[in-house]
């Protein structure tokens, strides 16, 4: 029995090996959209409040019991270095702690003028290592529930979908998501969650109506489609505009002109269509540009310290987008890249081969270890890299004496 268990455990060190080198490509996609995003070489604090970066908080400068302080990726590498770090993922409106008043015994390496404390800064608990509405680290070693984590956009805590209190839809990783609590704070949004959001069961029918609480057509409520009267024929209805049109042509359209845009959120407000008003609420791509923009509404959402929402780079897909593309500008500076340019074109398509064939080499060789059920040990990979200097000698060798 333990001969087989530890083919077992050796079957899957070796299958996961080959999985990391076919999925090499896609990780460090993953990873620049987070961090490429960021400096990691500078500190980001002379840039004041940036408007989102990959942020760590250091347990080992400043453990529970004291001050939370975030500091920027770059200070993670050269400040904190071998310390206890959380991951916070990305926040908004951010300046960089690292060094300040908060942290007793250490100097940032980067940038030490600093100011003794940011005051815009806004923290939670995710800076002492715990997250979600049950207030649990994660990874968390004592839950052996299999559950994503999800971002709120507005506090920007991570939450266990299970926690929600709402259904988590399909193509969450496309999608927006506010928390209850933040719904809760800011009633307004749920109007617009009755109309904008993703479809759940949240959304409820009131008796007595089949139309009640059907979801407005997208653009109705903007164009102010009228409703008829019971009874009312379309004829009748056009001959008492028109009557109307008669009579108060003049104020009308003075008022028309000098009255403020409509306000998208009363029009929806003064609608029967109700959700019901608890759990986390899901909103998908473009919703943000749906949101009224009157006057009343802006101040409304500035008060509530909302006004990001009427920004569509804001988002996190739109950051991870962002670092996405800085790495690929990277990697056309790359020296390697540099010196492949003063070759000519054969020599660069004799690298470019070589490179693909030894990828693919590779893999098949990793691949016989799987098969077999085999641990790949650090002389096996000497061995192989061994073969193919030899491989290249004999080829290298045949090249020069061949006539």
């Amino acid at each position: 029995m333990m001969s087989d268990t530890k083919e077992e455990e050796q079957t899957e060190q070796t299958v996961s090996l080959v999985d990391v080198l076919e999925e090499d490509e896609e990780l460090e996609e993953e990873a620049s959209a987070v961090l490429a995003g960021s400096d990691s070489d500078h500190c980001s604090y002379p840039q004041g409040y940036v408007k989102r970066q990959a942020l760590y908080a250091c347990h080992t400068c400043t453990p529970h019991g004291g001050e939370a302080a975030g500091v920027c990726l770059a200070c993670s590498y050269k400040c904190h270095e071998g310390h206890d770090l959380y991951e916070l993922y990305t926040k908004r409106n951010f300046r960089c702690d690292c060094g300040n008043k908060k942290f007793t015994d250490l100097t940032c390496k980067l940038f030490p003028e600093k100011d003794d404390v940011n005051h815009l800064n806004k923290y939670s608990h995710n800076f002492f290592g715990v997250y979600c509405t049950c207030s649990r680290p994660y990874p968390d070693p004592d839950d052996q529930v299999e559950d994503e984590m999800i971002q709120c956009v507005v506090c920007e805590d991570w939450l266990h979908g299970r926690h929600l209190g709402s259904e988590v839809p399909d193509c969450v990783e496309l999608q927006e998501m506010i928390c209850e609590s933040c719904m809760k704070k800011n009633t307004f949004l749920w109007t617009y969650a009755a109309h904008l959001a993703v479809p759940s069961a949240g959304v409820v029918k009131e008796e007595g109506g089949a139309d009640k609480g059907v979801p407005v057509k997208e653009g109705e409520a903007d164009k102010g489609v009228p409703v008829k009267e019971e009874g009312e024929t379309d004829e009748a209805k056009t001959n008492e505009e028109e009557k109307d049109d008669d009579v108060n042509e003049p104020s009308r359209k003075r008022s028309r002109t000098e009255a403020e845009p409509s306000c998208r959120l009363k029009e929806w407000q003064a609608t029967d269509q109700k959700r019901v008003q608890s759990g986390a609420v899901f909103w998908p791509s473009g919703w943000r540009t749906k949101l009224c923009t009157c006057n009343t509404c802006k101040e409304q959402l500035t008060e509530g310290g909302l006004s990001f929402l009427y920004d569509e780079s804001d988002t996190v897909l739109a950051y991870e987008n962002d670092g996405k593309k800085n790495e690929q500008k990277s990697r056309g500076h790359d020296p390697l890249m540099s010196a492949l340019d003063n070759l000519n074109r054969v020599q660069q398509l004799e690298i470019i081969h070589g490179y693909n064939d030894m990828k693919s080499e590779l893999k098949d060789y990793l691949q016989r270890f799987a098969s077999e059920g085999k641990v790949v040990t650090p002389e096996d990979i000497r061995q192989f890299f061994e073969q193919q200097q030899t491989r290249r000698r004999r080829i290298d060798g045949s090249s020069f004496f061949s006539t």
